[in-house]
């Protein structure tokens, strides 16, 4: 990745970070250094900027690998139980990031875009943890892969993670072994 672009992606990071989603290209261009015309050569548009941005993070962060290895664990459960911890952390360190894209992603499609785009691949991760668990038979009667996912992803999104550690004050550490126990809890049953 050239060093432009990756200059042009700090500084929408910060940009997110100080003043949420509100702003241009143009902002993007100032803050960088560079030309307007030389962050459109990078990206045609605010939501391929954005796109780029959250999937550099996660590149970044090297959290797919992680995650794949969490679920790649023989025990089912333990899958489940890894891939909980992976995530958490990696909640914990785009927060201000994802809070700034789900507080503007309703009235904005380029923020939708990109958080829809990570959100969606977060909750593949889950089904193919409650995928293994059903068939192992672990998953709670009556709750079928599908929903068990849907529910593990939301009692551990963004807004969760920040109610429980910004709002509560709440250790990080504390929210991912309390959320990690509740999930797994109600999934399984146990």
């Amino acid at each position: 990745m050239s060093s432009t672009r990756l200059r042009i992606l700090g500084a929408a990071e910060r940009l997110i970070i100080d003043r949420g989603t509100g702003f241009t290209m143009a902002d993007v261009a100032r803050e960088t250094g560079v030309s307007r015309q030389a962050v459109y050569l990078h990206f045609t548009s605010r939501a391929s900027l954005f796109m780029a941005l959250v999937r550099n993070m996660d590149e970044a962060d090297g959290i797919r690998p992680r995650c794949e290895r969490a679920l790649a664990a023989p025990d089912p459960a333990e899958a489940l139980r890894a891939f909980l911890l992976a995530w958490l952390r990696y909640a914990d360190r785009i927060r201000p990031v994802a809070s700034a894209l789900l507080a503007s992603r309703r009235d904005d499609l380029d923020t939708a875009a990109a958080w829809d785009d990570r959100m969606g691949e977060l909750r593949e991760g889950f089904l193919t943890a409650t995928r293994r668990l059903g068939a192992a038979g672990l998953l709670r009667p009556g709750l079928d892969p599908e929903t068990a996912a849907d529910l593990a992803w939301a009692m551990t999104s963004v807004p969760v993670w920040e109610q429980l550690t910004v709002d509560r004050g709440m250790s990080a550490r504390d929210a991912e072994h309390r959320l990690t126990e509740a999930v797994t809890a109600a999934l399984t049953g146990g």
